[in-house]
Parts: C-alpha cells; sequence; structure tokens
C-alpha cells in the first residue's frame, strides 16, 4: 500500500513559454486542478503502473494562415542515468526553473544490477556484455525515482537502447532489423522488472507503461540508423533521433518516423561546424575527457556561444526546431553542463519560443497542415520568409541571417548557476592549421558511477 499511497500524484499546468503567455500555436498545457488523484493499475511484478495519461502535456495546435511559428528547442540527454554526481536531479530542476520540458534517452542497462548482467543478450554479442556496464542497485533506484519525477513533471522516456556497441566490429551499425527488435524489446523489458532484478520490492513504481509510452530513441554513436527504423516503426515508434548529423532546417519524416537529427552548429573561432551535442564540441577541442584546466573556461563559453548562435539564426530566420545532446557528465571539470544551464536559461525564457519534449514536437508536426510544414522545409538554414510570415511560400526569402561555413561532421558520442555571458576569446594556439579542421575521435564511453 506504501507504494500506491506514493503515486498520489499533483499535477498542474505548465507550458514551455518564457515569462508571457504561450503563443496559441505552441504547446500549451491543459487546464486542470492543482491536485488529482491518479489511479494506480500496477503491471507485471509492480514495476511500473498504468496511471492515466501524462500530466503536464501541451495540447497542439493547428497554425493558423500566416502565423509564425514557435522556435522550439529540444534538449535531450543520452544514457539518463542517476549516479553520484547527480546530475539528471539538478537538471529536473533546472529545467521547471526555466519552463523546459526534456527528453531522457535512457539506457536499459542502468536499470540492471551487475549481479544480473547475463539476462541481457545483445545482438552478435555474448550474454551480460556491455560496452558502458551496468549499475548497481543502489543505482537503479535512484535512477527510478527521476524517472518518475521526469515523466510527472512532463518530460519523455525515451531510449538510448542498451549496451552502447559502436564501430565495424559487431556494432549496431551491423544489426539487422531483427537484431533492432530484441534490443527494443529487451530495453522495454529492463524498465518493467526492475523490482525483480534488483529485489526492490517496497518501492513505488513507474508511473507509466513503458511499452505504450516509448516512441523514439537515439542509436549509440548515431550508428544503424535504416534498419533501426524498420524495427522501431514496427514497434510503434513515432520518431527516430539517430540521423548522422543534420542541418537546421524543419524536419521531415524518414522511413515514416519523424527525423530529429542532431545539427550543425557554428563553433566560434573556427571555421567550420560541429553537431549540437556536449561530445563534438568536446572531440573538437581536448580530445579527452580531462583536458588542459587552463583552457576549459575558454572552451565552455566556445559551446554556450556555439549553440546560442545555432539558436539566434533560426529564431530571427526559418525557426527550424533546434536539437541539443547532452550527457550527465562532467567532462573538463563540468564546463559542458554549465554551458547547456546557460544556454537553457537564456533561451527558454524568451517570447515565442518552446522548450519541449521530442514526443511534444512530433505531436506539434502531427497537428499541422502538411503543406505548410512542406513550405517551412523550403526555408533555407537562417532563412526567414520575404516580407514576413504571412508570404511564406513566396519564391525568395529574405536570405540566410551570418551565414557559417558548412562542413560535414562527425559524431563523438557518447549544482551549478548559469554563467555570465562572457565574450567568446580563443585560447593560444587556436591559430594552427589543424585547428580549422573538425578532430576525429573514436567515443569514450561511460557509465553510472556507483553511489
Amino acid at each position: 500500500m506504501g507504494a500506491l499511497a506514493a503515486l498520489s500524484l499533483a499535477t498542474g499546468t505548465a507550458a514551455c513559454s518564457g515569462t508571457g503567455p504561450p503563443e496559441p500555436s505552441g504547446p500549451q498545457a491543459a487546464p486542470g486542478p492543482n491536485t488529482v488523484e491518479r489511479p494506480v493499475r500496477l503491471l507485471g511484478d509492480g514495476s511500473t503502473a498504468d496511471t492515466g495519461p501524462q500530466p503536464r502535456q501541451p495540447k497542439p495546435r493547428r497554425m493558423a494562415s500566416g502565423e509564425k511559428p514557435p522556435q522550439f528547442v529540444v534538449f535531450s540527454w543520452d544514457g539518463a542515468g542517476e549516479d553520484s554526481q547527480r546530475l539528471f536531479s539538478h537538471f529536473r530542476k533546472v529545467g521547471k526553473k526555466y519552463h523546459a520540458t526534456m527528453t531522457y534517452f535512457l539506457s536499459g542497462v542502468y536499470m540492471l544490477p551487475e549481479d544480473k548482467r547475463a539476462l541481457y543478450e545483445p545482438p552478435q554479442h555474448a550474454a551480460g556484455a556491455s560496452d558502458i556496464g551496468f549499475n548497481d542497485v543502489r543505482g537503479v533506484r535512484d535512477t527510478v525515482e527521476q524517472l518518475r519525477g521526469a515523466w510527472l513533471d512532463g518530460s519523455e522516456i525515451g531510449t538510448h537502447f542498451n549496451g552502447h556497441f559502436c564501430g565495424r566490429d559487431r556494432g549496431v551499425g551491423t544489426w539487422s532489423p531483427a537484431e533492432w527488435k530484441s534490443e527494443i524489446r529487451q530495453a522495454v523489458s529492463f524498465v518493467r522488472n526492475w523490482k525483480t532484478n534488483t529485489g526492490l520490492k517496497n518501492e513505488p513504481p513507474l508511473p507509466f507503461d513503458y511499452a505504450k509510452e516509448l516512441v523514439g530513441g537515439r542509436a549509440p554513436c548515431l550508428e544503424g540508423q535504416h534498419n533501426l527504423i524498420t524495427a522501431a516503426r514496427s514497434l510503434g515508434f513515432r520518431y527516430d533521433a539517430s540521423s548522422a548529423g543534420g542541418r537546421q532546417v524543419w524536419p521531415s519524416k524518414l522511413g515514416g518516423l519523424w527525423d530529429f537529427p542532431l545539427q550543425d552548429v557554428p563553433v566560434p573561432g573556427r571555421g567550420f561546424e560541429t553537431l549540437s551535442m556536449d561530445y563534438n564540441f568536446l572531440a573538437n577541442q581536448s580530445g579527452t575527457t580531462k583536458g588542459d584546466p587552463s583552457r576549459r573556461e575558454a572552451w565552455g563559453r566556445q559551446m554556450r556561444d556555439g549553440l546560442l548562435a545555432g539558436f539566434e539564426r533560426a529564431y530571427h530566420g526559418n525557426r527550424a526546431p533546434l536539437f541539443i545532446g547532452d550527457h550527465f557528465e562532467s567532462w573538463n571539470g563540468g564546463i559542458y553542463m554549465k554551458a547547456v544551464e546557460s544556454v537553457m536559461a537564456r533561451i527558454c525564457t524568451k517570447e515565442g519560443v518552446r522548450c519541449v519534449s521530442f514526443k511534444q514536437l512530433a505531436d506539434w508536426l502531427d497537428a499541422q497542415d502538411p503543406e505548410v510544414l512542406a513550405k517551412l522545409r523550403r526555408l533555407e538554414v537562417g532563412e526567414a520568409p520575404r516580407g514576413g510570415w504571412a508570404h511564406l511560400g513566396d519564391a525568395r526569402s529574405s536570405g540566410p541571417r551570418q551565414p557559417t561555413p558548412h562542413l560535414p561532421s562527425w559524431h563523438a558520442p557518447s549544482s551549478q548557476e548559469p554563467s555570465t555571458h562572457e565574450p567568446y576569446e580563443s585560447s593560444q594556439g587556436d591559430d594552427e592549421e589543424e585547428d580549422d579542421k573538425p578532430m576525429r575521435i573514436r567515443p569514450v564511453l561511460v557509465r553510472p558511477a556507483a553511489g
């Protein structure tokens, strides 16, 4: 009964707006009482429960003719485990402060303790194999607590799948659709059976049916999307965020799913762009998670200002959704976490901006006139319609805002206050010839710290 009592949930209204009221075409939370009793129907071993529709969900509306689109921004997190750094819980607080819902791509093995690792049977690998390890009982409990709270906050729980196998040697890019289906089903199973696998029988359940809530994910290292989409579509997914690099243009569908790629954004002081993820800035800065301490402050400003530059050219241009990917890690002394928090503080509070989850963005896109979306897709990076949004679809646009040289980028996957906005200054040595090219390194694989 204690677990059931713990699911007497408070719900309210929330919209990813600025300080003013939300625009009519943007997501808006439906009005309701401040507190309601949510019915609880335990599922399986009681690890999850059906408690009804997710609270704090916006109700999308089709835009009127000539209406300016909201500026959507999606912050997403790969792995999404709570460890001793407490970054998951920290950024939930940050999201509430700045009215942002987010997408947490949970790695399924973070719901599985080390002594039960043999339950994971990864495609093309021995049972119990994982390139990011597993968790411990305390880590599972802490992660469940944050997943529960995040869903009640209105955020989305997606998937980063399980063992994070990359590369040509049996990595996810070599998997068949059938193998991807197995991987997805196992990820769901680890969530639906965490009580059995940890012995934490008296903990409250997760307040959602993961098999129904799961509608999208991001593949490790952005590999294997073609066969993943085939498998994911058959299992009810609505979008995929695994494209190996994209541009700041309006999304389209790929294989029947919305395609939400990480996007190339400027790297201030350098002659190229990189993907909108913390690790990609790291790859083109230190190339290691423990770089030169004397350069870290400048690196953090560089990521912050690069993301802000990408935001500004969309906000004042084509209004294409901006996708920002991150990890709950303190790489290079936590500079990337500080940068992300600063960016969130600056942009989620602006007029017309909606900081939402991928699922909420898919809901909004599905509600729009397909012809209007087609016109939006014809706008180039940084372009706004000539003569204003009432003239969307005219022959020419107003031209790009602050064009940046575009080079193909490479994906290197996977308790602070916002920093002040200081001018970006290049570090010493940034004028070397090799600094004008994106650095290509193998990803550093991480796991939640035992805590």
